[in-house]
């Protein structure tokens, strides 16, 4: 029997464990992608036990917690060593890169928050099955023969129940497809061999054609139209937004604060051009708001001559009042994710 007589549309099978990983590695979002577009393009249909929703939702919310927070206080010890007994001409390179990741982490619980309601979308809008009882019954005969998943010394009965349900779908189905897809190559794969396939217990389950074993989802995905699914992840890869590291953050911080120091320097220029400020050898202890000490004013000439040079006298501005404003605004957002209040515009 050839693919072209059996029906194109893939039957997928997947592990709570394969749910659960892809929501903590943010690189998997792009695959999640490719998996809802084939999903919608009737390419693949998701075989869904009542068991992997309740394990699923069981485990999510420790996955959205952990996600980054393990990293966090490893990082301050790091960051702590690097800064006492780190080499000092090679320490702010050093730290920079710790900040750059340590700036990171926190995010990770957001993306796996984003990754959890996308793989819950994707459950409940799959062919749940229920567990009967004759699936119960041979989940119970394999316990008791001793094979696998019951080959270890372990309560393997939810491993028993999905190859069991994944075993009665493929029967049932005359002429589909299917593939069963699992990281606990442990209780699954074949122990003496290449981990790709499954276990000897297991292989009666699966053949060339109509039912295939994966250890991952990648690869069980791309079996099903290769030009397709590369197409697919491309265009998902490409609109996977990365966060700004916290050397970019501080750098644009940076220049935008010159750009709105040296504005209202200019401003200060024109008012004492026009004489509306007086630039004065010693200035009032009260630091009156028309006069300016002359030291003070030639330092700032001094520093705007360096901005000019710096980013080049045309990128200073003037600026329109929509140009002033999202300067203002730019530096204003930066410093809220940098943890300063809004509207911090201080130079």
């Amino acid at each position: 029997m050839g693919f072209d007589k059996i029906s194109p549309m893939l039957n997928l099978l997947v592990d709570t464990c394969v749910w659960l990983d892809a929501a903590k590695a943010p690189e998997q979002r792009p695959l999640l992608g490719v998996l809802t577009d084939l999903i919608n393009m009737g390419e693949v249909r998701l075989i869904v036990p009542r068991t992997v929703l309740v394990e699923f939702a069981e485990h999510k919310n420790r996955i959205i917690e952990e996600s980054g927070r393990s990293l966090s206080s490893v990082f301050k010890r790091v960051k702590t060593a690097v800064e006492k007994f780190g080499d000092p001409a090679k320490r702010r390179d050093v730290m920079d890169q710790l900040n750059d990741v340590d700036h990171r982490i926190p995010l990770l619980g957001g993306l796996a928050n984003e990754s959890v309601a996308q793989i819950e979308a994707l459950l409940n809008a799959g062919n749940i099955v229920e567990v009967d009882d004759s699936i119960k019954a041979r989940a119970a005969q394999r316990g008791i023969d001793k094979v696998a998943p019951f080959h270890r010394q372990r309560n393997g009965i939810n491993d028993a129940i999905l190859i069991e349900i994944y075993a009665e779908q493929v029967r049932l189905g005359k002429r589909e497809r299917f593939t069963f897809v699992s990281h606990n190559v442990k209780d699954f794969s074949d122990p003496n061999g290449d981990n790709k396939l499954p276990h000897p217990d297991l292989a009666n389950i699966f053949s060339k054609i109509k039912s295939h074993y994966s250890i991952t989802l990648a690869d069980a995905i791309s079996r099903i139209r290769p030009e397709l699914v590369t197409d697919l992840m491309f265009d998902h890869e490409e609109w996977v937004e990365n966060a700004r590291s916290f050397s970019e953050l501080m750098a644009a911080e940076a220049q935008l604060c010159d750009k709105v120091w040296y504005n209202r320097h200019k401003c200060r220029e024109e008012a004492i051009t026009s004489g509306r400020i007086k630039v004065v050898d010693e200035g009032d202890k009260t630091y009156p708001a028309n006069e300016i000490v002359r030291d003070i004013w030639e330092g700032a000439l001094k520093s705007a001559a360096k901005m000019e040079a710096k980013y080049g006298i045309d990128n200073m501005g003037p600026w329109d009042d929509f140009e002033w404003g999202m300067i203002n605004g730019k530096l204003s957002a930066i410093r809220w994710v940098l943890g300063q209040d809004w509207d911090e515009l201080y130079t």
